[in-house]
């Protein structure tokens, strides 16, 4: 952050008790601490959990997990329902909160969770091109390689073996 998300004023660092350096705007006479979105991301199992749901968007080929933004008001239980209903048209039957993770490329603290669903039978919105439930057992073969969403499933599935 290099100016006021108030006045537009130049911040300097200055000492902040125990965080150190921190932005300060001389104008407001106020610390700027970091700002950052919260999204959650879902790991969406069947009824007889033995399978996931991964979704493909905006025209990309990769398959990932189902994930939206926190909007202000909102907290994350709430988000984790209303994505899942308005990206799959799935119930949520019950959830468990798996990690989080901070993601550079788009600043935001990604809060992971477990989820059931009470069907199989999903519909699609314009936000979703495709999806389809994959065996857990293939689930890491066939997730983007190398991405936040396939992390998140191998650690789910590492503390739930």
């Amino acid at each position: 952050m290099k100016y006021c998300d108030e006045c537009g004023h130049p911040l300097i660092q200055k000492v902040c008790g125990i965080d150190g350096e921190t932005p300060y705007c001389e104008h407001c006479q106020t610390f700027k601490f970091p700002m950052f979105n919260s999204a959650i991301s879902a790991i969406i199992f069947n009824p007889t959990q033995d399978k996931i749901l991964l979704i493909q968007q905006y025209g990309n080929q990769d398959y990932i997990l189902v994930a939206g933004y926190i909007n202000q008001g909102e907290n994350a239980k709430q988000t984790l329902i209303r994505e899942i209903e308005e990206e799959v048209h799935l119930k949520v039957m019950h959830y468990v909160y798996n990690d989080n993770e901070y993601f550079q490329k788009t600043n935001t603290l990604m809060h992971n969770y477990a989820v059931v669903v009470d069907s199989e039978d999903f519909s699609l919105t314009s936000e979703v091109d495709k999806a389809k439930w994959i065996p857990v057992e293939n689930v890491l073969d066939v997730i983007k390689q190398g991405s936040l969403a396939q992390s998140f499933v191998k650690r789910y599935l590492e503390k739930s073996r």
